[in-house]
């Protein structure tokens, strides 16, 4: 049994597909995912962390950062956490789903959620970022287009109180080319 009741989940699809609008820009959309995985995966240590994904060299990447691995049994993003939220709710209270492109995942190691539901949106807060679920609820995941409202949506189908946080660090993700380019202009001056 795990010290801490609180477990990171971080889903992972396979580099050689991830970050395709960061490839049409001509960027290499494989490697940057790569990097920003392992800079998530860094971040959420000393918590318990696992990457879920149905690509093995996924998992072996995962493993050798330091991550835990669970390989989920079918495609795609909410059928993949699924399956891992029901895994870990054996064996955690709460389960923070974490997008794995985070521009600066600083602080996850020491995340402290609301009691019941708890939402990062994107900045445009229409994605959600971070999500963390208590365990053990029939909560249907919904990422993809619109996922905040639908996770909130989602909370009120449960009678769940949410906590959502706003102008943290974590709403922004790289997806595409302005992303990719903020970041570079960002580290340029740190």
């Amino acid at each position: 049994m795990y010290m801490s009741s609180l477990a990171i989940l971080i889903p992972l699809k396979d580099f050689t597909e991830a970050k395709g609008r960061l490839r049409q820009a001509g960027y290499d959309g494989g490697e940057i995912a790569r990097q920003l995985a392992a800079a998530v995966i860094a971040a959420a240590a000393p918590l318990p962390t696992f990457v879920v994904s149905e690509n093995l060299e996924v998992l072996t990447f995962a493993k050798l950062c330091g991550a835990q691995t669970l390989h989920a049994p079918e495609h795609g993003l909410n059928a993949s956490v699924h399956f891992a939220y029901k895994t870990l709710s054996h064996t955690f209270d709460m389960i923070a789903i974490v997008h794995g492109d985070l521009a600066d995942p600083t602080g996850l190691g020491s995340f402290s959620p609301g009691e019941e539901l708890t939402i990062v949106s994107d900045r445009d807060r229409r994605g959600t970022n971070v999500l963390v679920v208590p365990a053990g609820l029939p909560f249907a995941f919904h990422y993809g287009v619109d996922s905040r409202r639908l996770h909130l949506a989602e909370a009120a189908r449960l009678d769940l109180s949410v906590t959502e946080i706003e102008g943290s660090t974590w709403s922004f993700d790289i997806d595409d080319d302005e992303d990719a380019a903020t970041l570079f202009v960002r580290e340029l001056h740190s």
